[in-house]
């Protein structure tokens, strides 16, 4: 039988609401190639919008129901959006490291990628007065030395794979490292279900976005699976996508059902990375090389 996870004060579960604030990047990568693609102006308006209007709707949603939450922001978009991701960070909401441009850490090398996440240090420290301690790798993947990495460089943890319902650490060289991830699910990314495409849907017939009621059910019954489990749910969510006016009643929705619960935890990935090192100390103690088991050129061992 499965070993129940023990959360902080007697907690049934864990909950983490994130937000990815990309701003315009994933537009502008996308246009990239196009003729004429600085002047794809109405595009990367939809990306704008999040950072323009929908972050203080959340920042007051979350103040409401009285929730703090972690934005992974690209050091593009914080650099372009200061006085925003201070509003976020003054709010007492975490600041975690998401790429510079939204980059697909798996096309680049090991240097290009050290690059990248330090430079998006370096811009977040000098906004916020804070190094982030957490990293999502943008567009869902990860180049195999990308653990490494964070680990190298000294991250708490990670919130970029799929492969659990619950914190792990990161195996590195046949070792646990100290590299908590904190994984998240497909199904609970509301950019899978509710971005809006201008390209044909596939297969053809569907619809190019999901029904707002069968998202908030959907959210709902995945946050009861995993409460009634005593497991860790991350909720991975868009400014631009969540924080639009109809969206952001689904989110209310999903917040009213799980504040309800007096028993569970709803904390930051910097509060359960920092949890999950106390109460469950990795099995090697010792120091350890920078590798991976889960993470191994050639796939072995289970997916982190």
């Amino acid at each position: 039988m499965m070993e129940r996870v023990k959360w902080p004060e007697g907690k049934r579960s864990a909950v983490m609401f994130s937000f990815d604030l990309d701003g315009d990047v994933i537009w502008r990568n996308m246009s990239a190639d196009e003729p004429n693609a600085g002047k794809l102006i109405r595009a990367r308006s939809i990306g704008q919008y999040g950072p323009n209007r929908c972050v203080d709707m959340i920042l007051d949603l979350l103040d409401k129901y009285k929730v703090k939450a972690t934005f992974y922001v690209p050091g593009f978009v914080a650099e372009h959006n200061r006085e925003v991701v201070r509003r976020i960070a003054d709010a007492g909401h975490e600041i975690g490291n998401h790429g510079y441009t939204h980059e697909r850490f798996v096309e680049k090398t090991v240097e290009e990628q050290r690059a990248i996440i330090g430079k998006t240090q370096r811009i977040i420290k000098e906004i916020t007065g804070k190094e982030p301690e957490g990293f999502r790798t943008p567009s869902g993947d990860w180049h195999v030395r990308t653990p490494y990495i964070l680990s190298e460089m000294g991250f708490a943890y990670s919130s970029s794979m799929r492969g659990d319902d619950k914190p792990y650490y990161t195996v590195l060289d046949g070792e646990e490292s100290d590299l908590v991830e904190i994984p998240s699910k497909w199904e609970l990314d509301d950019y899978v279900a509710q971005a809006y495409s201008v390209y044909p849907a596939e297969p053809s017939g569907l619809d190019r976005i999901s029904c707002y009621r069968n998202v908030q059910d959907n959210d709902i019954r995945e946050f009861r699976g995993y409460y009634d489990m005593g497991l860790c749910i991350v909720f991975l969510m868009h400014p631009q996508i969540s924080g639009a006016p109809g969206r952001i009643l689904v989110l209310e929705e999903v917040l009213k059902e799980i504040t309800s619960h007096e028993d569970v935890w709803i904390a930051t990935g910097r509060e359960i990375a920092k949890y999950w090192k106390q109460a469950y100390p990795r099995k090697n103690q010792q120091s350890h090389k920078p590798g991976s088991r889960r993470n191994t050129p050639d796939g072995g061992g289970k997916e982190a």
